[in-house]
């Protein structure tokens, strides 16, 4: 008797892969009669399970991070709050009865990389909801996706054509705006330093591009023009070019708008072997620990100053209290210490605690009732910040969360409050 794999119901495949059915003028196996019986069995059997029985018994979060790459800095700490949130609530009993399961995708910065990443994610993976990417260049391509898709997409790019209420309904922003960040620039900038000649650089990548537009156009409304400005691919090693025309524009502050550490350093670095003692105010990447061992010297760190948060910020010496508490918690994992940015530790821990609060507040996992839920949010107590979204306004961040703070002042992933006089 030949050997057979069950199939369709009521067929049979032979070995060689003969298919025998019933019906159609064919002849009937008799192994077809027992497939049909078991199938109709085990359907039967499938259809009295209660709902809850045939559901996915996880839910999916699809995170799509940077890990390496260029633009990474950012991306290993969102990854250690992320993954932190994930055991803290799977260790509670997860959301509503169901352990978190991660999905960690690396994109390596890549905007095509991270279309087919997302793509596998809400497609072939069926995750439930989406954090990231990373970087807002990726986000621009994949955001339209993980819409077509409807799947909620907690979103960590910064740049403000992410968000769009009637193009991207599921699409709901954790960290603040781009233009909320360079207004904090500006404000330290302009109206705390005095300065008027403004020399602005930013990257080729999307999200460089469009910051430095956004920077010069903010400025303009407060009637200043830059006296320089450029776009510096963010793997080349010498700005010497570039720094000196910004000196001879006559700069009296250099503005740069990049996310890639490795650039900001050789901007510092650049500054310091020319002696040009101009303050640096800008994106906060400036701040970023990998820059203290990529400096020629120290002391190139001085009279820098970056957008940063009132959640990682010291007064008085002291942390908002959320803050230190998940300080607290999180610093063991690490051997007692911080050697990262710990905002972005926050934001990562964040982006979980709030599928977890739409989810809870929905008693559901359905897209729909997700939206709801994060739109009838007010004032939600993060780490990061204080989250308020509506259903016109899916801005989560507010701006009194934005600050200046001092460069070099880093203590357990936190700063200093930048002078203000």
């Amino acid at each position: 008797m030949p050997n057979f794999r069950l199939t369709e119901i009521g067929c049979a495949v032979t070995s060689s892969g003969q298919k025998i059915h019933k019906g159609l003028g064919r002849e009937e196996h008799p192994m077809c009669v027992l497939s049909r019986s078991r199938a109709f069995f085990i359907g039967a059997m499938i259809f009295a399970l209660p709902f809850s029985a045939q559901a996915q018994e996880t839910i999916k979060i699809g995170w799509l991070s940077s890990l390496t790459g260029p633009l990474s800095s950012a991306a290993i700490a969102e990854n250690q709050g992320v993954q932190f949130a994930v055991e803290e609530i799977n260790k509670s009993g997860g959301i509503l009865g169901k352990k978190i399961e991660l999905l960690t995708r690396d994109t390596a910065g890549d905007p095509t990389k991270a279309v087919n990443l997302a793509q596998q994610l809400v497609f072939s993976d069926k995750v439930q909801f989406v954090i990231g990417p990373v970087n807002s260049g990726e986000s621009l391509a994949t955001i339209p996706i993980v819409a077509r898709a409807g799947i909620p997409n907690i979103v960590i790019g910064s740049i403000d054509e992410l968000i769009d209420p009637k193009k991207y309904p599921l699409a709901f922003r954790a960290i603040n705006t781009n233009t909320q960040w360079i207004e904090g620039g500006n404000m330290y900038a302009i109206d705390v330093l005095r300065k008027k000649k403004v020399a602005v650089i930013g990257d080729t990548s999307g999200y460089g591009t469009s910051s430095a537009k956004t920077a010069a156009a903010l400025l303009e409304k407060q009637g200043i023009k830059p006296v320089y400005s450029v776009l510096v691919d963010p793997n080349k090693t010498d700005l010497t070019d570039e720094m000196t025309k910004a000196k001879a524009a006559g700069a009296d502050v250099v503005m740069p708008w990049t996310a890639a550490t490795g650039l900001m350093a050789r901007i510092l670095n650049t500054r310091g072997d020319m002696g040009w003692d101009v303050p640096v105010v800008g994106h906060p990447a400036i701040m970023a620990l990998p820059i203290k061992g990529l400096l020629n010297k120290p002391a190139y760190w001085k009279n820098a100053f970056a957008a940063g948060y009132t959640s990682t910020t010291f007064v008085d010496g002291k942390l908002p209290p959320r803050t230190q508490a998940l300080i607290d918690k999180i610093k063991p994992e690490f051997g007692g210490k911080i050697d990262f940015t710990f905002w972005w530790v926050a934001l990562g821990y964040d982006t979980v605690k709030i599928i977890e609060h739409a989810a809870k507040t929905a008693n559901s996992l359905e897209p729909a009732k997700i939206k709801t839920a994060l739109e009838g949010t007010k004032n939600l107590p993060g780490v990061y910040a204080t989250y308020s979204w509506s259903p016109e306004n899916h801005n989560g961040f507010p701006d009194s969360n934005i600050v200046a703070n001092v460069a070099d002042s880093f203590k357990d992933g936190c700063y200093d409050a930048a002078p203000m006089k």
